[in-house]
């Protein structure tokens, strides 16, 4: 692929997740980083002069100028930055979760889907090498568990904290959610769920255990209020036990064979998990380019729209559970919760 005309690649946002779109864009051998835009003027300069990038003053002459954008910004600006993008017949890849709302990712999906270009979606952990052998053997499995624990994110001048425009089912566990859907390959049958407010004004902590028609189930529990981070999947299948640790970036693997149980460790590197999924996304941009006929990212629009109508019926189930039993939490404001 070097030797072929590189993809001309955009960021928009430029926030925690979006700043590293742009250092890994202008390291690819594979794209051309045409720049940069944020609406925070001032954070998109300082990431421009971190990577020596161009930093534009609108999105429009960003867009003008390249073949395929990275969307980075809010959950809540999902569907305004990305749609108009799409309609301009530029291939996208949008930060997980697609949306803030299902009306939204729809009108995402038939954006794309009307102009034939490439749309995906940033479910990085996809990208872990564990996630090789979790596939495999997807058939497998038997019951998952995972917690997916954090901090509450810091203030950020003039904007709301990291992630909590939206609750911490699509905040955080929305990750595992797309995971658990990937691994099991069936409807859901039933869930139940229990989730609170804690510091937002909407869910901080969630657990959510999930049976679906295979017999197979999930056990998930997201929190942005823990003092200890975690982040852990753990796999229980006919034949073996999976754990990833993200936060000690390991992975096991334990096989029943012949003669007992055979071990196998895997390191899980972020870093390279981000940076696979932009060559994934270029890649499926230029096959798309070349062919004419459209090539799916790993983690497509469609797929990503399938995580969110999960996590909005796990949320929503928080909330009736909560009314049903008459727990009532306060409202904070954004100067409480600064």
């Amino acid at each position: 692929m070097e030797n072929l005309p590189k993809i001309k690649v955009g960021v928009i946002g430029t926030g925690a997740l979006g700043r590293h779109h742009a250092r890994l864009y202008a390291q690819s051998p594979n794209a051309e980083m045409v720049g940069i835009f944020d609406v925070q003027k001032e954070a998109a300069q300082k990431v421009g002069e971190e990577f020596n990038l161009r930093v534009f003053d609108n999105w429009q002459d960003l867009a003008a100028e390249c073949d395929a954008l990275s969307v980075a910004v809010p959950a809540n600006y999902h569907a305004d930055t990305t749609i108009p993008l799409l309609n301009m017949g530029k291939h996208v890849l949008v930060e997980k979760p697609i949306a803030a709302k299902i009306d939204e990712a729809v009108a995402m999906c038939e954006a794309a889907e009307k102009n034939g270009v490439v749309f995906g979606v940033g479910h990085v952990e996809r990208f872990n090498p564990a996630m090789d052998f979790l596939e495999k053997y997807a058939h497998n499995t038997r019951f998952i568990e995972a917690h997916r624990l954090a901090a509450y994110p810091p203030p950020r001048p003039g904007m709301p904290r990291r992630g909590t425009e939206v609750s911490v089912v699509l905040d955080l566990m929305i990750h595992d959610i797309d995971l658990v859907l990937r691994m099991v390959n069936a409807e859901v049958e039933r869930f139940d769920v229990v989730g609170i407010p804690v510091l937002s004004g909407s869910e901080d902590i969630v657990n959510a255990r999930i049976k679906f028609v295979n017999g197979c189930c999930a056990s998930l529990t997201a929190s942005r209020v823990s003092q200890n981070p975690m982040r852990r999947f753990r796999v229980f299948q006919s034949d073996s036990y999976i754990s990833m640790d993200y936060g000690k970036h390991f992975g096991m693997v334990l096989k029943r064979n012949k003669l007992g149980l055979a071990r196998k460790d895997v390191e899980l590197d972020e870093k390279n998990a981000l940076a696979e999924e932009l060559e994934d996304f270029i890649a499926a941009v230029r096959q798309t380019r070349e062919t004419g006929v459209l090539h799916e990212p790993r983690v497509s629009g469609r797929q990503g729209l399938k995580a969110l109508e999960l996590a909005v019926a796990i949320e929503a189930e928080a909330r009736r559970y909560n009314k049903e039993y008459g727990f009532e939490f306060p409202t904070w404001t954004p100067d409480e919760m600064a």
